[in-house]
């Protein structure tokens, strides 16, 4: 059943539930999945609405057809620009959705087939742990198609992925990376044959992941989040004492000692 407290979705989105694990897909086969600011609009409302305590503990971010994650902003959304402020509106917008990604109460998996760029390649900066098929081209070729700029807040998403230097590469040569680069550079954690064989692993990755500690799980993203705006001075303690001292540490440390799985609750 779906979460009741979910937002309304354009037919461009497409959320599914099974168990413990949704996937929210951005539905534009035809165009690619390019992302229009309903699409993104949708996805940062969805992140939003997650609760942390729910019966969803994972989420996948797909595109539908097999051939590509998500292409880009859809440059018709470009066409009723102006002025200054447009730009500067448009900017803050995507750093709203990017936020809400990074900050959503589960782990976010990218299932990355095909074509990710652009806006698709933001996304998936965001998200915890990034799949992809054989057939990956992820990058930012902007200086050769479209004439606009990255926000230094995407830069920084990206650059501590990749690293200066290789980001500084891509950007300016507008150069896609490709499966192998990108398996090599940490970017994804794994290649898969093809599209088919992606979902697959996304779904059992999901599925172990939903399997673990919530609470854990929820502190380790948030000490990574604080770890790469603060450095590796930020500030832990409350992580820390929430996680020693909730109900599944101690299930975890009986269930150990017993020599029996444990059975977690998120409190």
């Amino acid at each position: 059943m779906l979460a009741t407290s979910l937002p309304a979705l354009p037919e461009t989105l497409r959320f599914e539930q099974e168990g413990a694990v949704a996937r929210l897909v951005f539905n534009r086969p035809n165009s690619r999945n390019a992302l229009t600011l309903e699409m993104y609009e949708g996805l940062a409302a969805v992140c939003a609405a997650l609760p942390e305590d729910g019966p969803i503990r994972v989420l996948i971010l797909k595109g539908a057809g097999g051939r590509a994650f998500a292409a880009g902003t859809d440059m018709t959304e470009f066409r009723a620009f102006s002025g200054r402020e447009d730009a500067l509106a448009y900017e803050a917008r995507m750093d709203g959705v990017l936020s809400a990604v990074e900050n959503c109460a589960v782990p976010t998996i990218a299932a990355l087939a095909g074509a990710c760029t652009g806006g698709g390649a933001a996304i998936s900066a965001c998200c915890d742990i990034r799949l992809s098929d054989a057939r990956l081209k992820w990058g930012f070729p902007i200086a050769r198609t479209l004439g606009n700029t990255l926000s230094v807040a995407v830069l920084a998403r990206v650059e501590r992925l990749l690293g200066a230097a290789r980001l500084s590469e891509i950007a300016l040569s507008a150069r896609l990376i490709e499966a192998e680069e990108a398996l090599a550079a940490g970017l994804v954690s794994e290649i898969l044959a093809d599209a088919e064989a992606l979902d697959a692993r996304a779904e059992a990755l999901a599925v172990t992941l939903a399997s673990h500690a919530p609470i854990t799980l929820a502190c380790l993203r948030e000490g990574l989040r604080r770890l790469h705006r603060d450095g590796p001075g930020a500030e832990d303690a409350d992580l820390i004492v929430r996680a020693y001292l909730s109900e599944d540490f101690t299930e975890g440390r009986e269930a150990f000692l017993a020599k029996r799985k444990p059975q977690w609750r998120g409190r």
